[in-house]
């Protein structure tokens, strides 16, 4: 088949594109930020890969007409490539993963990872434990795993031919109610998009559609414990340390002794400790979501536990970015809601030896008015005394936006309530930014750049680390 891809540059669409390119089809793709020095990560791997790319003006078609015209939520009716394909048949992204599925189902098991939070990296994380204790994984994340990037390769997709294809399922758009996976594991569940009711349903609704069996963190296993269908296995994973437990964590602390911070880590059930390849909390109970995934598909406890003792990570996932002339470090992160900015705060508090600098870019208009209040209360929560917490415009781009409410309008309304209105900011611009971190930034501080959607945002960490 000849599939066009409208938006191909985007991280959840590039990385079903290089799925069906390396299933053998022809794949050609347009996106508005094609040509934006930001995006050639994406955009030339792709390109190295065989995807003919193309600017988002319907120019497509003079290189034949595709069978179909695969899209996500976020294109608009009136899209030029839309437009220029009139009668083309459409493909909803999810509809095309649900057929990734069927094509690849008769080898592979599936394992779904969805959640409000920490999807992305745990989809990546469980594709290398998988490629650690010696499968061949095939993985489809919505993020770039830094272990699969080559000339060719984004690192969202790896087209392994093992017992396993792991994939992020997003709940977002409850897209992920379009396919059914052998597994499932849901890590949490937040308000990022719907009300901790509604999503409930929608998982609920998901786990019926799953074969074999589920992997819940025990704040879902709550929610949705009424819709779990008697067929499906069921472990459960506690979000807290909590050492009687099957599945927890029981010991967790970052040890500074020797410099550089090292976190050390328990789980229940063994005295063995292990050093984790990353920091903070939120990590070691992904690595016990791993171990806890692993035993449900048939691998011993002692196998997966050194199965996750490696993780490379992923882009724009507490990337250290530098260390600038004045002594303050800075770091890029993907987070974007509420828990996530928690949890991202949360971790560069444990690194920092002074304050914190954030900067948050809402990734729309629309999301950031949903999440403004509990935003607010999170941070009023997370916080520490000299923090500073800085907001820049929500990214825009394009369609169809009221472009409320800005973050000057949300800055002024949390300065009013908040006991400590001193530790808000709103910045019109980066330029504007970038002189208040270069007058006040101190060392022993971090700044952390937070956002999702724009990839400019890591330069612009890279451009603040060599104040």
């Amino acid at each position: 088949m000849h599939l066009h891809f409208i938006g191909a540059g985007g991280i959840g669409m590039s990385g079903l594109a290089a799925a069906f390119k390396d299933l053998g089809h022809r794949i050609t793709g347009s996106d508005r930020g094609a040509a934006n020095p930001e995006n050639s990560h994406i955009i030339q791997p792709l390109k190295n890969a065989g995807v003919e790319i193309f600017p988002q003006d319907g120019s497509y078609i003079d290189a034949g007409t595709p069978d179909a015209l695969v899209f996500s939520t976020a294109i608009e009716e009136d899209n030029p490539d839309f437009v220029s394909g009139k009668g083309i048949k459409r493909l909803h992204r999810s509809a095309l993963l649900a057929e990734l599925i069927a094509q690849t189902g008769s080898t592979q098991l599936s394992i779904a990872v969805t959640g409000s939070c920490g999807k992305s990296t745990v989809t990546a994380y469980l594709a290398e434990a998988l490629l650690n204790i010696g499968d061949d994984p095939r993985s489809l994340n919505g993020a770039v795993s830094k272990r699969f990037v080559s000339d060719t390769c984004v690192g969202n997709y790896r087209g392994g031919k093992g017992r396993f294809f792991v994939f992020e399922a997003d709940e977002s758009d409850k897209s992920l109610l379009n396919y059914s996976a052998d597994y499932a594991v849901i890590l949490n569940i937040g308000t990022d998009h719907y009300s901790k009711e509604e999503l409930a349903e929608v998982f609920g609704k998901f786990l019926q559609n799953t074969r074999k069996g589920a992997v819940l963190d025990r704040s879902v296993y709550n929610e949705v414990k009424s819709f779990i269908p008697p067929h499906l296995e069921v472990a459960v994973f506690e979000s807290d340390i909590c050492p009687d437990a099957k599945y927890s964590v029981s010991e967790y602390a970052l040890d500074k002794s020797s410099g550089a911070p090292v976190p050390r880590v328990k789980f229940s059930g063994s005295n063995d400790e292990h050093i984790l390849p990353q920091s903070g909390f939120h990590m070691a109970k992904n690595a016990l979501a791993i171990i806890c995934t692993l035993e449900m598909l048939g691998f011993s406890r002692k196998d997966a536990e050194k199965a996750i003792l490696r993780f490379d990570g992923i882009k724009r996932r507490t990337d250290f970015a530098g260390t600038s002339q004045a002594g303050f470090q800075v770091y890029d992160d993907y987070a974007h809601n509420p828990e996530k900015i928690a949890s991202c705060l949360s971790n560069m508090q444990s690194l920092a030896s002074g304050k914190v600098i954030a900067i948050f870019q809402p990734h729309g208009y629309g999301p950031f008015g949903f999440m403004r209040d509990e935003l607010f209360s999170t941070l009023e929560h997370v916080l520490n005394k000299d923090d500073i917490f800085c907001l820049l415009e929500p990214y825009y781009a394009g369609g169809t936006s009221s472009k409320k409410p800005s973050s000057t309008e949300v800055c002024a309304d949390w300065k009013e309530k908040s006991s400590t209105p001193d530790k808000y900011m709103v910045f019109p611009d980066r330029s504007s930014l970038r002189q208040f971190i270069n007058d006040n930034g101190r060392k022993g501080d971090i700044v952390v750049i937070m956002g999702a959607r724009d990839n400019s945002l890591s330069n612009y960490a890279q451009e603040l680390a060599q104040l």
